[in-house]
């Protein structure tokens, strides 16, 4: 999806002109991927923008570092202000925010001791990953050939720059056979997660997603979406899925910041359930969109009001 540049991005505690916003061809975490991210939405709200659950995705931001020995030299504190701050200095309403932190000019080698952790913050219009049509009417995934990283090769909870190579791989075989996703099984056959989606289905009423164990990101819209389940009493299960429960499951959907909650209408060519959005996607869908827009007073805590 192309880019539709604003003005100003946040660079270690200064705005720099989007245009401006370069790195030096040596930059460490170019050559070699150790690098941490996140992917944070801004909604328009009838009080303003308002950033949902920032607090948590900064301070996913800030574990995913500790657990590759990175030091972000800014607190929580700081980067949740920067957040807003970039956000207010663009002028817009409604945004995609990506915060990210890598390793930058000064040495060369695997190890990246000696090279200053580098901090950006660029904000934009962008609308639901999948499509706005995918939102009502659901996408089509295939299995993919590639596994989902496995905890002993990186760290697949944290939202590191190297693991998104395994999804982009994944992503590109997907979209090159006629499928709108992937999905990628652990390496013993389990679904883990979309390239940059968690997964869900629903089977006789219950909501099933696959425990973090399958090699799964603790993705907050999962989180979300568990929570809001539980609250409208929703049976509720985390468990492993294989691709036979996902075939014949009644609704299936992604949820993640980009995708937002996403339908699931065919794998492999298989139709779930009746090849649409099901009831229980679409009661959580409307629960989630009102939250985010600033109507559901029950989840009133999850927004961070820019100004």
């Amino acid at each position: 999806m192309a880019l539709t540049p604003t003005k100003f991005i946040w660079m270690d505690g200064k705005f720099v002109p989007w245009k401006d916003a370069n790195v030096h061809v040596l930059t460490h975490t170019l050559h070699y991927g150790l690098g941490v991210f996140e992917g944070v939405r801004c909604y328009k709200t009838r009080k303003g923008p308002a950033v949902f659950r920032l607090k948590d995705h900064i301070f996913r931001l800030k574990n995913s570092a500790k657990m590759v020995g990175m030091k972000i030299p800014f607190s929580a504190g700081d980067l949740i202000d920067a957040v807003k701050k970039t956000i207010i200095r663009n002028n817009i309403k409604e945004c995609y925010i990506r915060p990210i932190a890598y390793y930058g000019y000064g040495v060369m080698g695997l190890n990246p001791k000696g090279s200053k952790v580098n901090v950006a913050i660029a904000v934009w219009p962008w609308g639901t990953y999948l499509g706005e049509e995918g939102l009502e009417i659901g996408i089509r995934a295939k299995i993919s050939s590639w596994a989902r990283v496995h905890p002993k090769i990186l760290p697949p909870q944290a939202k590191i720059i190297a693991n998104y190579a395994n999804s982009i791989l994944a992503k590109v075989d997907a979209l090159n056979t006629g499928y709108d996703e992937a999905i990628l099984l652990n390496i013993d056959g389990y679904i883990a997660e979309g390239p940059g989606e968690n997964i869900f289905i629903v089977k006789k009423g219950k909501l099933i997603t696959p425990p973090i164990s399958t090699g799964a990101l603790v993705g907050i819209t999962r989180d979300s979406v568990i929570k809001i389940a539980k609250d409208e009493g929703i049976p509720f299960e985390e468990r492993r899925i294989k691709p036979k429960d996902l075939y014949s499951a009644d609704e299936a959907f992604f949820t993640g910041t980009a995708a937002e909650i996403t339908p699931i209408r065919g794998v492999d060519g298989n139709r779930i359930g009746d090849g649409k959005r099901g009831p229980i996607t679409e009661r959580l869908q409307r629960i989630f969109f009102n939250t985010v827009r600033g109507n559901e007073e029950k989840y009133s805590d999850w927004l961070d009001y820019v100004k």
